[in-house]
C-alpha cells in the first residue's frame, strides 16, 4: 500500500474495507480452549446486524451508549455498529468501580450498556440506579433478568450494504466516540473525539510506519481497547492496512501468548520492557560465567552499533555468531517474528529501550494524549533516537510555550471536553491544545518530555526537580518494580519504592545508590522505603498501568512522614 485511502469516517472505513478483503483474516480469540478468527465478511454482515437491532432496541443518532469489555470481536462489531448508525460509542474499563461507572454513566448521559458478561452487567446496573436508569442492557455472554443477549443481535444473514451507504453520509466533523480520561488526578473527563481527529492519526501513523513496509502483519492486543491508544491503533489503524488483530488472553498470560501467536508488531508500556529486562539479566546471571561474558559481549556490540561506533575487526566477526546465539533467544520472547514493538504510555528509560534495541528489538517510542485522537509523535522506525518520543505525526503542529509546555494544533485535537466548557475553553486556547507536558525540541525536530507541568517537584530551596526522570532511572534497575519520589516544599528527596519480584531491600538499596551516583546532588534520594505494590486493585495504579502518584502520596502518608522527619 503506497498512499493511505481517504475515507469519510470510521465505519466507512471499516466496511469499505470488508467490500475489498472480504475472506481476509481480521480478528482472533481464544474461546473454549482454541483460537478462532474471524473474516472481514463475517465482521462486516454481523457489525451491520448489531446497528439494525440496536436502532429497533431504541439506539437513536446521539445516543451514548457505554461499552465495556475485555478485548474481543464483539468490541470492534458493537463499535463500528453504534458508529453507522451515528450513536456514540462509550468505552469504559472493566476495572472500573461501581463509582467510577455511575460517574461515566452520569456524565455521558448514556442509558444503554453493551457489557461482556452478567457480572459486568450487574456492577454497571447498580451504576446505573445512582445514575438515573438504563433503558438496555445487552450482555455478549451468559444471560440475566432484564439483559438483552448479543447473539441476538448478529443473526441476521443480511449483506451489510444498507447500513455501510449509511454510515457513508456521516460527516468526518462528527462525534465518533466518547473516550474518557484514566484519571490519574481527579474525576475524568469525557474527550470527544470526532472522525477527523481519528482518522488523522491513521494517516500519520501510516506515514510514520511506512519503512517498515507492513503487510499481512499480525498485532497481539492486550491494552485494554477502552484507552485511547488501543482504541485507535488496534481498532481502526492496523485494521485498515490490513493486518489481523490477535487478542491477548490477559495480561498474566501475554508472555505465553507471545510465543504462540508469534506478533510482528504489538504494542508495550514501558512496564512490560523493564520487567522482560529484568527477567533477561536475573536468567543471565544464573548462567555460569562463560555464558555471561557472551551475552555482554553481545549487548556491548549492539551497544556500539547502534551509537554507530566502528567495531573491531574481532567484533564484526563474532557479531553474527552472538547474534544467532544470544540476541536471537531473546527475540524469541516475543515470538521471533517482531518487527516492531511501539512504546507509550508513560517515560520509557532510555537504558530500556537502548537494551532491547541493542538486541535486535526494534523499540518505537511514541508520545500522545486521550485530547489528540491520541498519537502525537513517534520515532521513525529507520532513525530511531530512543532517548525522545520522536518527530510530530504529518499533519501535527507542535510547539512549546514559554515555559516548556507543550502545544499541539491539527485535525487530531479534541473537539472538547463533555459537558465542560469551562475546562475546553482553558485546555484549548486558539485552536492549540495544551497538554500539560512539559518538554523540549531537538535537532531534526524530535522531542523529549521532562514532565508533566503540575508533578515539578520545588524543594525549599527553590530548585525545580522532575519526578518522571528520577522515578524511570529508578524502575530501570532490576531490583525496583516501582517508585514514586517526594520532595514539594522539603529540603532534598525521597522515594516510595516497590520491590521487584525475588529481590531483598538490601538489593533495592543497592540499586538505590547506583541511580543517586547518575544524579546531581539536588536530584538524589536522601532516604527509601519499601511499601506495598501499586496495582489497579488496590487503586494505586490505572488500568492503563500508570501509577496514580497522589493517591499512592496519600496512601503513605505515616511512612513518608517518617522519611522526611
Amino acid at each position: 500500500m503506497r498512499t493511505y485511502p481517504t475515507w469519510p469516517n470510521l465505519p466507512a472505513m471499516m466496511f469499505s474495507r470488508a467490500g475489498e478483503w472480504p475472506n481476509k483474516p481480521l480478528l482472533r480469540s481464544w474461546r473454549n480452549g482454541a483460537w478462532h478468527g474471524i473474516t472481514w465478511g463475517e465482521f462486516a454482515r454481523m457489525a451491520a446486524s448489531c446497528a439494525r437491532q440496536l436502532r429497533a432496541a431504541g439506539v437513536s443518532a446521539g445516543d451514548r451508549v457505554l461499552i465495556c469489555a475485555e478485548n474481543r470481536p464483539e468490541y470492534p462489531i458493537a463499535e463500528t455498529a453504534l458508529m453507522a448508525i451515528r450513536a456514540v460509542p462509550v468505552p469504559a474499563y472493566t476495572t472500573n468501580t461501581v463509582n467510577d461507572h455511575a460517574h461515566l454513566l452520569r456524565d455521558s448521559g448514556a442509558r444503554a450498556v453493551i457489557v461482556s458478561n452478567p457480572a459486568l452487567a450487574a456492577k454497571l446496573i447498580e451504576a446505573g440506579a445512582h445514575a438515573g436508569g438504563l433503558d438496555l442492557v445487552v450482555v455478549m455472554e451468559g444471560q440475566g433478568a432484564g439483559m438483552t443477549a448479543w447473539s441476538s443481535l448478529i443473526t441476521d444473514p443480511a449483506p451489510p450494504d444498507d447500513i455501510a451507504a449509511e454510515a457513508g453520509h456521516i460527516p468526518t466533523t462528527a462525534l465518533a466516540c466518547l473516550i474518557y480520561t484514566s484519571g490519574t488526578g481527579g474525576a475524568p473527563k469525557g474527550v470527544m473525539l470526532s472522525h477527523r481527529a481519528i482518522l488523522s492519526n491513521c494517516q500519520g501513523a501510516f506515514i510514520l510506519l511506512k519503512p517498515l513496509k507492513l503487510e499481512d502483519e499480525t498485532y497481539l492486543s492486550y491494552l485494554p481497547a477502552s484507552h485511547a491508544y488501543e482504541h485507535t491503533v488496534g481498532g481502526f489503524f492496523l485494521p485498515s492496512i490490513g493486518t489481523e488483530i490477535v487478542y491477548a488472553r490477559g495480561v498474566e498470560h501475554l508472555a505465553a501468548d507471545m510465543l504462540t501467536v508469534r506478533p510482528t508488531i504489538m504494542t508495550v508500556v514501558p512496564r512490560v520492557l523493564e520487567v522482560i529486562r529484568a527477567r533477561v539479566l536475573a536468567q543471565v546471571a544464573r548462567q555460569p560465567e562463560n555464558r555471561q561474558r557472551l551475552f555482554q559481549r553481545a549487548l556491548d556490540i549492539g551497544l556500539k552499533r547502534l551509537d554507530k561506533a566502528p567495531l573491531t575487526l574481532l567484533e564484526r566477526v563474532l557479531d553474527p555468531f552472538l547474534d544467532r546465539l544470544v540476541r536471537a533467544k531473546v527475540r524469541a520472547r516475543f515470538g521471533g517474528r517482531l518487527v516492531a514493538a511501539c512504546s507509550g504510555g508513560a517515560r520509557l528509560e532510555p537504558e530500556v529501550g537502548r537494551f532491547f534495541l541493542a538486541l535486535g528489538i526494534r523499540i518505537i517510542q511514541g508520545y500522545g494524549q486521550t485530547e489528540a485522537g491520541p498519537i502525537v509523535s513517534a520515532n521513525p522506525p529507520d532513525a530511531i533516537r530512543i532517548e525522545t518520543v520522536g518527530t510530530a505525526l504529518q499533519g501535527v503542529e507542535l510547539r512549546l510555550a514559554e515555559d516548556g509546555e507543550i502545544l499541539i494544533r491539527g485535525d487530531l485535537v479534541m473537539d472538547g471536553y463533555w459537558g465542560r466548557p469551562d475546562d475546553t475553553e482553558a485546555t484549548i486556547v486558539d485552536g492549540w491544545l495544551h497538554t500539560g507536558d512539559i518538554g523540549a525540541i531537538g535537532p531534526g525536530g524530535y522531542v523529549r518530555i521532562t514532565d508533566r507541568k503540575k508533578d515539578m517537584i520545588v524543594l525549599s530551596g527553590g530548585e525545580n526537580v522532575s519526578p518522571a526522570k528520577i522515578e524511570g532511572m529508578l524502575m530501570a534497575e532490576p531490583a525496583i518494580a516501582q517508585a514514586v519520589v517526594v520532595g514539594d516544599g522539603r529540603a532534598g528527596l525521597t522515594a516510595l519504592v516497590v520491590a521487584s519480584e525475588g529481590f531483598d531491600d538490601v538489593a533495592v538499596a543497592v540499586g538505590v545508590t547506583e541511580v543517586n551516583q547518575r544524579l546531581s546532588v539536588t536530584e538524589r534520594i536522601r532516604k527509601h522505603a519499601l511499601v506495598e505494590a501499586f496495582t489497579v486493585d488496590n487503586g494505586l495504579l490505572t488500568p492503563t498501568q500508570k501509577i496514580r502518584r497522589m493517591l499512592v502520596i496519600r496512601a503513605n502518608t505515616e511512612i513518608l512522614a517518617k522519611l522526611q522527619r
